[in-house]
């Protein structure tokens, strides 16, 4: 089943943020560290390279074993940045959203313990 906009927004920055700090992970690590299945990495690294935000490359991880390197380039960094503060403006609502449902339980516990004695 295909993410929604939102979902796949949200696992574009953390793949990229995770390519900024760990540019030689692999897909299998990614996948891992993000608990996301190893063909949803694929899929979202082979848009992020479509699109032009990650650049592959190649480099030998050891003898006669080629591995690659996932690097944000200008333009990714500033799609990242951008999605990030939509992400956290997004996040920041719900959290407020959350603040107030909990206040609206506790008052609701409260008089239900109120009513009870």
């Amino acid at each position: 089943m295909p993410l929604s906009k939102e979902k796949q927004q949200e696992l574009n920055i953390r793949v990229m943020r995770l390519l900024e700090e760990q540019p030689q992970a692999s897909q299998r690590e990614l996948a891992a560290q993000l608990g996301v299945s190893l063909g949803g990495v694929n899929y979202c690294l082979q848009a992020l390279v479509e699109v032009g935000w990650v650049k592959l490359g190649n480099f030998a991880r050891a003898e006669k074993k080629t591995g690659y390197v996932y690097k944000l380039t200008p333009q990714g960094l500033a799609e990242k940045a951008r999605l990030t503060t939509h992400f956290l403006a997004q996040k920041m609502e719900e959290y407020d959203q959350l603040k107030q449902e909990i206040e609206l339980l506790k008052r609701e516990v409260a008089d239900a313990e109120g009513h009870g004695k």
